[in-house]
C-alpha cells in the first residue's frame, strides 16, 4: 500500500502543489500561495515520490533542483491543469458567459460600428473581458489570433463560422461648399470635370460603378488623393477636396448633419457589402462567443 497514493488524496491537488513548488523555487513560497505550511508541501512532495518510485526533487539548503523525472512531471502537470481549466471554463460559459473574448475589427466600421456598442454589451455581460483590436489586415481565426472576426464582403472558403451581422451600401458624397464652387453632377458623365477621391487598393481599374435604364456602366475617374479607408475619403470630402465614393456606414452621420450631400443616387448601383462576423463554429463553442455574435446580430444599427 505505500507505493500507492491514499485512498481520498486529490490528484490534481497533488499536481498543483508540485507546480507551485516548482513556481516558487521553495516548499515555503508554494505553502504561502496555496495557504499551506512549508511542512504540508513538503509531504504532498514526498507522497508524489513515494508513489512514482523516482526522485523528482534534489533538495539543498539553497535550492530545490527538479530531476530529469522531475521536469517531466512538471510539463506533464501543467498541460494537465491548463486542462482543467479549460474544462472548468468551458462549463462554467454554458451558465454566465465569462472569460476573455479577442475580437478584430476594420479600422473604420470598427470605431464607428463597433465601438459605440462595447459599453452596452459589457453591460449585459459583465464576467467577459473584451480584448478589441482595430486593423485592416486579416488575422488568423484557425491560428487563434482572434475569437471573432468582422469582416466585409465576400469571404474566402474556409472552415469557420460566418454570420451576417449587417451590410453597407455605397455612396457618392461632397460638401455643400464643395458642389457649390464646381457644381452638382447630375449624370455620371459629369464626374470628368470633377476631383474624385479614391482608394488605393490594388484594382486592374479605378472605376465607379452606375446603373441607367437597367443597364450597369463603369466611369473611370481621377483624383488628386487617394486613401486606403472610406473613413478618411469622407473626411476629405467634408474637408470641400473632391467627391468621393464610399460606405455609406461611414458618412451616415455626416448626411445626417448637413456635411456631406449625396449625389448621382439615381443612378446609384445598389451594390451592397455584407458584414459578417466570423469565429471558429461547432458544438463547442464558448459561450462569450456566442453572446457577442448574437449581440452583434441583434444591432439594426450594422447596416446603412
Amino acid at each position: 500500500m505505500d507505493a500507492k497514493m491514499p485512498m481520498g488524496t486529490d490528484r490534481a491537488r497533488a499536481l498543483e502543489i508540485f507546480a507551485a513548488v516548482m513556481r516558487a523555487g521553495s516548499f515555503s513560497g508554494a505553502g504561502r500561495a496555496l495557504g499551506l505550511t512549508p511542512s504540508a508541501v513538503a509531504r504532498s512532495i514526498d507522497r508524489i515520490e513515494a508513489r512514482l518510485g523516482v526522485r523528482l526533487l534534489l533538495r539543498s539548503t539553497r535550492a530545490l533542483t527538479p530531476t530529469a523525472e522531475g521536469q517531466v512531471y512538471l510539463q506533464t502537470a501543467r498541460r494537465i491543469l491548463a486542462d482543467l481549466d479549460d474544462a472548468e471554463q468551458q462549463i462554467a460559459d454554458q451558465g454566465s458567459p465569462r472569460g476573455r473574448l479577442r475580437i478584430s475589427a476594420a479600422l473604420s466600421h470598427g470605431r464607428l460600428c463597433i465601438v459605440p456598442l462595447l459599453g452596452e454589451f459589457v453591460r449585459l455581460h459583465p464576467h467577459i473581458v473584451l480584448d478589441f483590436a482595430l486593423t485592416d489586415a486579416i488575422v488568423d481565426i484557425a491560428a487563434g489570433q482572434a475569437d471573432v472576426a468582422i469582416r466585409f464582403g465576400p469571404l474566402a472558403d474556409s472552415l469557420l463560422t460566418a454570420r451576417k451581422i449587417g451590410e453597407s451600401g455605397r455612396v457618392i458624397v461632397a460638401s455643400p461648399d464643395y458642389l457649390a464652387r464646381w457644381g452638382t453632377p447630375t449624370q455620371p458623365e459629369d464626374l470628368h470635370r470633377h476631383n474624385c477621391l479614391n482608394f488605393n487598393f490594388r484594382r486592374v481599374e479605378p472605376v465607379w460603378p452606375f446603373r441607367r435604364d437597367g443597364q450597369a456602366i463603369a466611369l473611370s475617374v481621377r483624383g488628386n488623393i487617394e486613401a486606403n479607408n472610406g473613413e478618411t475619403l469622407g473626411q476629405l470630402a467634408a474637408a470641400g477636396v473632391g467627391l468621393a465614393r464610399v460606405g455609406a456606414f461611414s458618412v451616415v452621420d455626416d448626411i445626417a448633419a448637413g456635411r456631406l450631400v449625396a449625389v448621382l443616387e439615381a443612378y446609384n448601383p445598389g451594390d451592397v457589402e455584407q458584414i459578417h462576423a466570423v469565429f471558429v463554429g461547432g458544438t463547442n463553442v464558448p459561450a462569450r462567443v456566442r453572446a457577442f455574435v448574437d449581440f452583434l446580430a441583434a444591432q439594426p444599427g450594422l447596416s446603412a
